[in-house]
């Protein structure tokens, strides 16, 4: 397995040093680079591509909001992780919305962050009760959050069963082997599929399956 490199953006030095002291059990993950704000990050990122960012939200001169943002515009491929101290629906939903793939709470265990970041680089999301909970709440509420996905979506059968199999949190290659097609085409389904929704990313593809009643 090649190795995950991951950028840590987080203003306490004594956080970004347990969070390494965490990653460093397993061999798969390094930490290729540091940043105390969302603007030491991004000029970092010029010079430097990790494909995991851990991103914590409330930082002096950037913020983890603008930071976001910002990395989804210009560095697509890359996945960010929120792990912060807020756990407030609207923060969650409001990151999620704005191509985060994952949303962790800075007293996550170490195993999780782990996992999250192994399911963030593989799948693209990584969905825990934290996250799920808050979406359901938006669902039920439906409190005049315009939607920002493309209505009446048509898919084909086959976009259906790659978006069902994405949901199942399978990866390119396993869907390829499920419904015998090169991971290269199931690829290039997904990014049809990204477009047609008029989301950013896997995460996204997730969130219009559940509201669309798709998947359970």
């Amino acid at each position: 397995m090649s190795i995950i490199k991951i950028a840590i953006a987080d203003d306490y030095k004594i956080f970004r040093d347990g969070l390494k002291v965490g990653l460093s059990a397993d061999e798969n993950l390094t930490v290729m680079l540091e940043a105390d704000n969302g603007e030491d990050l991004l000029k970092a990122l010029e010079t430097n591509t990790p494909d995991v960012i851990l991103m914590d939200l409330k930082m002096p001169i950037m913020d983890g909001m603008e930071a976001t943002k910002a990395v989804r515009k210009k560095y697509p491929a890359i996945k960010v992780l929120v792990v912060t101290m807020y756990e407030d629906d609207k923060f969650i939903i409001h990151m999620m919305e704005n191509g985060a793939n994952g949303y962790l709470l800075k007293n996550a265990e170490p195993d999780e962050i782990i996992k999250s970041i192994y399911a963030v680089h593989e799948n693209g999301y990584y969905f825990n009760d934290l996250v799920n909970k808050a979406l359901l709440k938006k669902l039920v509420l439906k409190n005049n959050l315009k939607p920002s996905f493309n209505q009446n979506v048509e898919l084909t059968e086959r976009e259906l069963e790659v978006l069902k199999l994405i949901c199942e949190e399978k990866t390119a290659a396993e869907i390829g082997k499920e419904i015998f097609l090169s991971p290269r085409s199931v690829e290039g389904i997904r990014q049809r599929l990204i477009e047609k929704v008029g989301v950013r990313n896997s995460a996204g593809l997730v969130m219009f399956a559940v509201k669309g009643g798709l998947v359970d």
